[in-house]
């Protein structure tokens, strides 16, 4: 048995490829599946299975452009009643692919319908090997029981259950293959380690370690991060099946005429990709910024509206495609077209630009104790809750959406976070909502307060 691991930063999703001699299974694989077909092919395999453990909330499975391309039978938990041709299973069933043997067991905890998969390899022996943990075990940590409204408690009962009657039960040599690793918001203290043993989690895992069922609900239903937007339709769409991406329109480049009228006339969302420098040196008024190089599909999922069709900035062709790719990955499909040359065409036509002051931490000091201007601290309430300025004002990044009605349009602004891209989101938020006397603090709050303008973290 042969176990290959896939890992796609900024969702921090990891996928697998269990082999056998001649064919192998993919699970719970990402949208973008020429990853496991190249790889399988360099196998000399043949990929005939794909398990799905949940219905991911985070982003969108590639199960059915797989079995689309490959023809494999998706196996997919039976409580989470999908709605697209697949073999339903639960608890006590076995998927056998030659000497592998998957069992199934039924997890229910992250979500009411998750299942894991316990690898035995027969050839050497019936000793578990391998536990497919999906978002029921992480390595560090355990998955949120807290997405479900008004199901917290009962899910952190199930799942405290599941964990100790089932899981802490394998041997503790048998490996540990989570769905996602650090920097995925499906849980909150996940190690950078991405692969662990029952032996290894059972000791040092702060979940695991937590004897009581009382606590264990009381630690997993309080104080859990901001659950993003798209966790909230990305399930139903895995539920009832996802486009194929073969069907999905291609953006195509929109020169600046047209590109100008396609934004007054239909209402669609304009999303500049470029990095958080360039966005502030020159933008299009009422854009949208998610600077790529960051967590962009986890931020994009967050804000942006879900039904709109969505044009880019982007710096050329590769990162506007690049863009979609991830755009894709949370359930956004309807990516039409890109700028054509960019924003130095778009300025050399003479069309509307805007920008966003990047000042340094000197800067803003003398501001802010100038009473000019008010620091907004737009970083996460963990985050604050460590160390902030005194006199800044905490509103998340996310939040000003809504919350931007309680800034003084009159006023003007220093958007900080912990390094610039956030505080960029913030600063396109409040711009499009016509605060527009706004900077961005460069370097974020690590430059103010290595300069000793606020606490050190």
């Amino acid at each position: 048995m042969i176990i290959h691991q896939f890992f796609i930063p900024g969702i921090a999703h990891s996928s697998y490829i269990v082999a056998g001699d001649r064919t192998c299974a993919v699970i719970d694989p990402a949208r973008d599946v020429k990853r496991y077909i190249r790889a399988a092919e360099e196998m000399g395999l043949v990929i005939t299975h794909i398990l799905e453990t949940h219905l991911h909330a985070d982003f969108i499975s590639g199960h059915l452009d797989l079995a689309d391309q490959t023809g494999a039978t998706i196996y997919a938990p039976k409580a989470g009643n999908c709605a697209f041709p697949h073999s339903a299973v639960e608890e006590g069933d076995i998927i056998a692919l030659e000497n592998i043997r998957f069992s199934v067991i039924d997890t229910a905890g992250h979500t009411p319908e998750h299942i894991c998969y316990i690898a035995t390899d027969t050839g050497r022996g019936e000793t578990p090997v391998a536990l497919f943990s999906g978002d029921t075990l992480f390595v560090g940590d355990v998955g949120r029981p807290d997405l479900f409204p008004g199901r917290a408690e009962e899910l952190a009962t199930s799942l405290y259950e599941n964990l100790h009657t089932k899981i802490m039960t394998l041997p503790d040599e048998c490996e540990v293959y989570p769905a996602h690793g650090m920097g995925s918001l499906c849980g909150r203290a996940m190690a950078a380690k991405r692969t662990s043993t029952i032996g290894y989690e059972k000791k040092y895992n702060y979940a695991l370690r937590i004897q009581s069922r009382e606590e264990f609900i009381r630690a997993l239903t309080s104080d859990m991060p901001a659950a993003p937007d798209h966790f909230a339709r990305c399930s139903e769409i895995n539920r009832k099946g996802p486009a194929l991406m073969k069907h999905l329109p291609v953006a195509a480049p929109v020169d600046p005429k047209a590109f100008s009228d396609t934004i007054r006339s239909n209402g669609a969302t304009l999303l500049d990709v470029r990095s958080y420098p360039a966005f502030s040196g020159l933008h299009i008024p009422g854009s949208w910024h998610i600077d790529l190089t960051g967590s962009f599909a986890t931020q994009a999922g967050w804000v942006l509206p879900a039904e709109k069709e969505i044009i880019l900035v982007a710096e050329g062709k590769p990162q506007a495609e690049e863009a979609a790719l991830h755009l894709h990955r949370v359930g956004f499909d309807q990516i039409t077209g890109f700028l054509k040359g960019g924003m130095l065409v778009w300025g050399t036509a003479g069309l509307p630009i805007s920008r966003v002051p990047v000042i340094s931490p000197e800067e803003a000091d003398q501001l802010i104790r100038g009473d000019e201007a008010v620091l907004i601290d737009v970083r996460s309430t963990e985050e604050w809750d460590i160390a902030h300025a005194t006199g800044s004002v905490h509103i998340p990044w996310h939040d000003l959406r809504t919350r931007y009605t309680e800034l003084n349009p009159e006023k003007q602004y220093i958007v900080v976070c912990r390094g610039g891209q956030r505080a960029s989101i913030a600063a396109s938020i409040l711009k499009m909502h016509g605060i527009e006397r706004v900077m961005n603090l460069g370097g974020g709050y690590t430059a103010y307060s290595r300069a000793g303008y606020a606490p050190v973290p």
